[in-house]
């Protein structure tokens, strides 16, 4: 069994055209570990310095990547959760 790792476009929600595959990996942690740095990169990108997390979660709400990985049983990986997270770490390290 596979995981394919799906990116949706948030700016264009529900635009199946604006979506691409990222990759097919063996293990769902592998999987994992790719819509992780999907996010990661997105919002690195548009970090600002200064920008609270609030405003960087909603400049990912509203344009980043959502990465969601398909062939497992339950939903394994929440960017949105993931993203809310990872906001909070990026900007009080570059406070």
């Amino acid at each position: 069994m596979t995981y394919k790792l799906i990116v949706d476009d948030n700016f264009h929600y529900m635009d199946k055209d604006e979506r691409y595959t990222h990759g097919e990996f063996e293990t769902l942690e592998a999987a994992v570990e790719a819509a992780k740095k999907v996010v990661d990169v997105g919002l690195l990108h548009s970090y600002v310095r200064g920008m609270s997390a609030a405003a960087l979660y909603g400049q990912y709400t509203m344009f980043g990547e959502d990465p969601w990985i398909s062939g497992a049983e339950t939903n394994p990986f929440s960017a949105w959760e993931y993203a809310k997270t990872r906001c909070e770490v990026i900007c009080a390290a570059n406070a």
